[in-house]
């Protein structure tokens, strides 16, 4: 079934070159903090006081590849990217809308769910005295992803189970021909997944919230409560309101100038979940761990580990 609607170019072109630059952006932050965090792992080997800034490096890690996967995925839902980039043909219709049920299955079950269990996993453990094993972080983050992954599948595929459901709560995407004739695909929500995202999200937003209270009854700088408050508000707002965006566009109409702004908003709220999480939590503790290196090799050539520790949210020990 195809849906004719009058397209807006100049529109479509800044959204798609405005979906592009912030990926880019976003995998460009993503790579320098995964060098950082392997920079300050090796070196971390040949000098003692720092084995405590380095001893998250693991889950950091995670954070990190979990963030780029999902900047990565979130190229298959640009049309113009898929049609001109990311293929040396165009692709047929069925092979776009295989790739928007790919990307809403990867994004709301797997990638962003991942990066979010893993952040909340880094806050909880960063006023631990003891490290977790790496294969308890990854059983943790697994066992957390792969139900709603196994939901979001189930969400797409049920629609033969439930006919008496309109369309909105089962369809990924939707066939599109614009008032010059070219067909292609939109990639939609469904109103199914969003719903097992919208629990996913709550239960998270209030685990988060009682993290960071504990997190902030613990410390005392005024610098890092700050960081805490700014952590907090940089995953509490965002994701709630990337709900209600999704939400939304289960009612919008395809198409429209309104569909497009609504599908930036699900992208923009995400991506600025993950920024800040990627600054407070991976950039600022191995700024500090450097700073602090460095200071106390002016004062001493062979500091030691007491004379290097401090309180580093999320930077170990």
């Amino acid at each position: 079934m195809f849906v004719a609607i009058p397209r807006f170019p100049l529109l479509d072109s800044a959204l798609d070159i405005a979906t592009l630059s912030l990926i880019l952006a976003l995998l460009l932050f993503s790579f320098l903090s995964f060098f950082f965090i392997l920079h300050l792992r090796l070196k971390s080997q040949t000098a003692p006081y720092l084995h405590g800034f380095s001893s998250l490096w693991t889950v950091k890690l995670i954070l990190v590849s979990s963030i780029a996967l999902w900047s990565l995925a979130e190229l298959l839902q640009a049309p113009f990217l898929r049609r001109r980039y990311l293929y040396p043909s165009p692709l047929s219709l069925t092979q776009q809308a295989g790739l928007c049920r790919l990307h809403s299955i990867l994004s709301l079950g797997l990638f962003q769910p991942a990066f979010l269990v893993t952040l909340l996993f880094l806050v909880n453990v960063s006023i631990k005295q003891q490290n977790p094993r790496s294969v308890w972080i990854v059983t943790f983050v697994l066992g957390t992803c792969l139900p709603l992954v196994s939901l979001q599948s189930f969400t797409h595929f049920s629609s033969p189970i439930y006919p008496h459901l309109p369309d909105y709560f089962f369809q990924s995407s939707v066939h599109f021909r614009d008032g010059f004739g070219n067909e292609t695909v939109l990639c939609t929500n469904p109103l199914l997944g969003t719903i097992v995202f919208g629990a996913f999200t709550i239960l998270y937003c209030l685990c988060f919230l009682l993290s960071c209270w504990k997190v902030i009854s613990l410390v005392i700088n005024k610098g890092l409560r700050a960081r805490i408050y700014g952590l907090a508000i940089g995953v509490l707002i965002p994701l709630p309101v990337q709900v209600v965006l999704l939400v939304m566009s289960a009612f919008s109409e395809p198409g429209k100038p309104a569909f497009g702004g609504i599908e930036f908003g699900i992208f923009v709220a995400p991506l600025l979940c993950a920024a800040v999480s990627e600054s407070i939590l991976v950039f600022r503790p191995i700024a500090d761990a450097l700073s602090a290196v460095g200071d106390c090799c002016l004062r001493d050539p062979l500091p030691t580990v007491k004379e290097t520790e401090t309180t580093t949210f999320a930077g170990g020990p």
